[in-house]
């Protein structure tokens, strides 16, 4: 768990950060990006900048070697923002969310299916043996009571 301030510098980096890559940067390469997370260290030295970027292998390659010529534009629009003594250093990471999420859904998709499988088969199925398998004591019948 972060300070207050530790956390509010992480949200303002990351309104700035998605300020620039929606105003400022025109690399051509740069995707369809969405800043999802910052994570600021302790001693606000180091910010991490999660993203995500919509497309195939190739967007992300062109976003990611964007992102990485552009960091000290970044940085210094940061730190002009901030004024803070000194200006954390930026890393940008892929977030993994949309990926893991994709897996999650594939998974529960097969699960259902197995489910309905397993549904289909015992719906015509039948006890093996009697329907109740626990013994139960024997009760005497009528005609015996009379």
């Amino acid at each position: 768990m972060g300070s207050v301030r530790v956390n509010k510098v992480a949200d303002r980096i990351k309104v700035v950060v998605a300020g620039m890559l929606d105003r400022r940067i025109k690399d051509p390469r740069l995707g369809f990006v969405t800043v999802t997370d910052v994570r600021v260290s302790g001693d606000t030295q180091h910010a991490t900048v999660f993203y995500t970027v919509m497309g195939d292998a190739e967007a992300h390659a062109g976003t990611e070697a964007a992102l990485a010529s552009a960091t000290g534009l970044i940085r210094s629009e940061v730190g002009k923002q901030l004024g803070m003594r000194h200006t954390p250093t930026l890393e940008f990471v892929r977030d993994a969310v949309p990926e893991n999420a994709r897996q999650i859904e594939d998974l529960l998709a097969k699960a259902r299916e197995s489910d309905a499988e397993v549904a289909a088969r015992a719906a015509g199925a039948q006890y093996a043996g009697d329907a109740d398998p626990y013994r139960v004591k024997d009760e005497p019948d009528d005609a015996d009571e009379a």
